[in-house]
């Protein structure tokens, strides 16, 4: 008994060396299960009578909109209040978490209007796609960029926590990993989508089209946090196609508009606009056993 004693003492020593003792407490972090709720509740919101239990054309939309926004209101402000409380050196935690939640539902029938272009993007973009409710129910590219949608909100709010456990839990769902803090425009489209990564400072234009493997990243993070800020992730103009596993990398590379990279291309430098990029095809060797 005493050597159980002793081993709580020294977990409890090692963590307290090097966090905030507030971390201890689980009621001053924001719970990971409400946030996947929250999502929920939000995706119900953003495509109505597609999910829940609820039949929009028997109910009116404006009750059905009216209770789901109040239920997200509350619990939104709930988790931001959370999240402010562990972080913010403000006194009025309680009035920035209401402002700061008010501007978040505010914004929510814009990036409704989004989620409604990209649907229409991997439509338009994949004729495997027999409809747009197959876009919506069934692909993972939407549901990652509808969590980043709502995440990114978040993100510019300078609410902590909230969005990178939103982009997360849809990266574990989808294997598409997207930071919350990237820019990402109008009509994209992510096909097939898994092992995808977009680091915070993307930026991704309009009209994008990304399949599975494509890395948007940085060429070197070892500088650690005296790189936060500063532009280390690519930019992406309109009317690009990035083929699979291709890998770009470092905040000065700019891929211009109306290009097309071809699959398993690594690429540190811009790309003018109009153009097309590929890789030598490599030469294939066949030898008798």
């Amino acid at each position: 008994m005493e050597n159980i004693r002793q081993i709580i003492e020294d977990v409890a020593k090692n963590f307290e060396k090097n966090y905030s003792s507030q971390s201890l407490y689980k009621g001053n972090m924001p719970q990971r299960s409400e946030i996947i709720d929250l999502i929920n509740e939000i995706r119900r919101l953003m495509f109505p009578g597609y999910f829940g239990t609820e039949n929009t054309s028997l109910v009116a939309f404006g009750s059905f909109a009216g209770n789901t926004v109040a239920c997200v209101y509350e619990d939104m402000l709930k988790q931001i209040r959370i999240a402010l409380s562990h972080s913010s050196v403000s006194e009025n935690t309680d009035d920035e978490a209401e402002k700061k939640t008010i501007e978040f539902i505010k914004a929510l029938p814009h990036v409704q209007e989004l989620l409604i272009k990209d649907v229409e993007a991997g439509f338009e973009g994949d004729p495997a796609a027999k409809s747009r409710e197959d876009i919506v129910f069934c692909y993972p590219g939407i549901y990652a960029i509808f969590v980043y949608r709502i995440a990114h909100i978040l993100y510019q709010l300078d609410i902590p926590f909230i969005p990178r456990i939103m982009t997360e839990h849809a990266h574990g769902k989808t294997g598409i990993d997207i930071n919350p803090g990237a820019d990402i425009g109008e009509y994209f489209f992510i096909d097939h989508g898994t092992g995808i990564v977009v680091g915070e400072t993307t930026k991704i234009g309009n009209h994008v089209k990304i399949y599975q493997g494509v890395t948007l990243g940085a060429l070197s993070t070892r500088e650690g946090q005296a790189l936060s800020g500063v532009k280390r992730h690519p930019t992406i103009e309109d009317n690009v196609v990035i083929y699979a596993n291709t890998t770009i990398l470092g905040g000065e590379t700019i891929v211009g508009c109306n290009s097309v990279v071809a699959g398993n291309s690594f690429i540190t430098e811009s790309i003018p606009p109009n153009t097309k990029v590929s890789v030598a095809m490599p030469e294939l060797r066949i030898k008798n056993m």
